[in-house]
């Protein structure tokens, strides 16, 4: 497995804040509505919800947030939520991918048409941008809470296929088939998974020059902070 970190240079990452929890809530609470809307509230009977609701517990979801939601998506006037992704060129050719669970496409087209208007960039017709990536799971693990050579053999008898490191984390990326088994694995080894997600992954990379990459930084955060937009993806090497 590679031994080099590009996670800074696959999804453009802010300073941590209480707005980014915000947002993973966000999304495992409209992943728990959607799968009520589509088998109900009983999770007995509704494997989907059954999932969604381990998901929203995954990334400390408060149980009293869930049963909330549980019962506000029960009602009749709760609308549904439907995922989606919008492909995008920035400058000096960078592909962009935003993925979004809207439960209004009128408004989210219109907010990814004011931010190409406001940021610059172009819509791209779907599959321009998203055959340059594949979707792979990305692990984020508290290196105060593993061994390196450990948690190394740990994945990668699991069907890891990179481990890297930053200042503070090991990041790890799998298959998509192997994401689960991963990260349960590192959870009963005892480490502390801080992110784990399916993400875009680049198959190629765009240089560009400080001038474009503050321009394409600048829709990327746009964007990243659009309600709908959980996550966005790049392939820009940021100089």
């Amino acid at each position: 497995m590679a031994g080099h970190s590009k996670w800074a240079n696959i999804k453009h990452r802010k300073e941590r804040s209480d707005k980014k929890k915000g947002k993973i809530y966000s999304r495992a609470m409209k992943e728990v509505i959607s799968a009520i809307r589509q088998g109900g509230p009983d999770p007995r009977t509704n494997s989907k919800l059954r999932v969604a609701i381990q998901k929203a517990k995954d990334v400390s979801v408060p149980n009293d947030v869930i049963d909330r939601n549980i019962k506000k998506a029960a009602s009749s006037d709760t609308q549904d939520f439907v995922q989606m992704s919008y492909e995008l060129y920035g400058y000096g050719g960078v592909g962009i991918i935003a993925d979004i669970m809207t439960d209004n496409k009128n408004r989210i087209s219109s907010d990814i048409r004011i931010a190409t208007n406001k940021c610059g960039g172009t819509v791209a017709t779907p599959g321009a941008v998203a055959y340059n990536f594949e979707r792979k799971g990305f692990i984020r693990v508290a290196k105060s809470s593993a061994n390196e050579d450990d948690l190394f053999l740990l994945v990668s008898e699991n069907g890891a296929d990179d481990f890297s490191q930053d200042e503070e984390s090991y990041l790890i990326y799998t298959p998509i088939e192997a994401f689960s088994l991963v990260k349960e694995a590192i959870e009963k080894g005892g480490g502390k998974c801080e992110e784990a997600e399916l993400a875009m992954v680049p198959k190629t990379w765009i240089t560009v020059n400080d001038e474009d990459a503050d321009k394409n930084i600048a829709l990327i955060e746009w964007l990243e902070n659009l309600d709908d937009v959980d996550a966005v993806y790049h392939n820009m090497k940021i100089p």
